[in-house]
């Protein structure tokens, strides 16, 4: 749950949102599971149990594509995935042209199917509430945490509903369901629940601390785990070999993870300065500056945090967490600067506040 000056901004009745930027390819065939299975940094059940979350990686390890899995048999009854990505184009190439790059002379069939389905997302009902449970976690010594499942109970990100494409959005605890929808259509909770715009959907996943795509989420650039890919359960560390294996197992047993992204809170340094467009401060860099009152040694400060998406002065930051553990300690503050090409008399100051989701397992084994 956000700061209790934010909480008004969270949306809790029975809500349904379209999901911006989301493009969809269908991939199925007789080798289907078995090729996601070698290119996917998450395991591939076969036979299939479910949906689930995903990356492609690239050799060096660092992100491609995160991805959203839905499982569908095609016509012939042989295991089909929806695979659901940002739609916007980016320095990664394509999906569609990787992977049949990738297939060669696998039993595997890709086409894209954007044009047929709409993404929406669904929370904030009684119903949705139900299947949310405590969690359980794996941390390392390396910082990176994964979510534990009973392999015995209900695959953890089904819905179990037979007549539709759903998925239980595990995520982040409170983020509800997600459907793919014929397009131009609503999904059903549309006569029972609030309908909204996306910019709510938006709002929604900041406010429960969850990256996607590719302002959140850099192809090219990102690394897997910084972008809380592990703790969103998007990754397996135990797998055979697949493309970005060998750096990501490196950094889970022998590394430091240096970096995670943090919901934050954007407020002006003068009250005369408005919130700026959601846009404006985009991957704008965000410092890490010492306390005027603070009379403490002060460390040597390496680096800088990423804004990434905002809305309505909230937003996701990559953040180095040396420096959010100097600010927790009250010996910093972040702060990004605006206009750093205009005389100094012309920049802005905007003052810069983390979190840590409510569901997040640092917080609860500090607390």
């Amino acid at each position: 749950m956000p700061p209790a000056a934010l909480r008004h901004l969270l949306r809790t009745t029975p809500t349904v949102a379209p999901v911006p930027h989301r493009a969809l390819l269908y991939l199925s065939g007789s080798q289907a599971t078995e090729f996601l299975n070698g290119v996917l940094a998450s395991s591939v059940p076969n036979p299939p149990r479910g949906p689930f979350l995903s990356a492609f990686l690239h050799a060096q390890g660092r992100v491609l594509h995160d991805v959203l899995v839905y499982t569908k048999k095609n016509a012939r009854g042989h295991d089909g995935y929806f695979i659901e990505y940002d739609s916007r184009p980016s320095e990664a190439p394509p999906l569609l042209t990787a992977l049949k790059r990738f297939i060669l002379r696998a039993k595997v069939k890709v086409e894209d199917v954007s044009s047929q389905y709409d993404v929406w997302s669904i929370w904030g009902s009684e119903q949705v509430r139900e299947w949310e449970s405590s969690r359980k976690w794996t941390r390392t010594r390396s910082g990176v945490i994964e979510p534990q499942w009973d392999s015995s109970e209900h695959w953890p990100w089904s819905d179990g509903d037979e007549e539709r494409v759903t998925l239980r959005d595990r995520r982040a605890v409170g983020m509800g369901k997600r459907a793919l929808v014929p397009k131009g259509d609503k999904p059903g909770e549309a006569s029972t629940h609030e309908l909204t715009d996306s910019d709510a959907y938006t709002l929604h996943r900041i406010l429960h601390g969850v990256p996607e795509g590719i302002i959140d989420i850099s192809p090219m650039q990102a690394f897997p785990m910084e972008s809380n890919l592990d703790v969103m359960g998007g990754l397996d560390f135990r797998k055979g070999c697949y493309i970005g294996q060998e750096l990501t197992v490196r950094t889970y047993h022998t590394g430091v993870l240096r970096k995670r992204i943090l919901p934050v809170h954007i407020t002006s340094s003068t009250a005369e300065a408005p919130i700026p467009e959601s846009s404006a401060l985009v991957h704008s860099d965000v410092r890490a500056v010492f306390s005027e009152a603070s009379t403490s040694p002060r460390p040597r400060i390496r680096g800088t945090g990423k804004l990434l998406s905002t809305t309505q002065g909230v937003g996701l930051a990559l953040m180095r967490l040396e420096h959010v553990d100097l600010v927790e300690k009250g010996l910093m503050k972040f702060q990004i600067e605006s206009g750093e090409t205009e005389p100094e008399s012309e920049k802005t100051i905007w003052n810069v506040s983390h979190w840590w989701p409510e569901w997040w397992p640092v917080q609860a084994s500090e607390s």
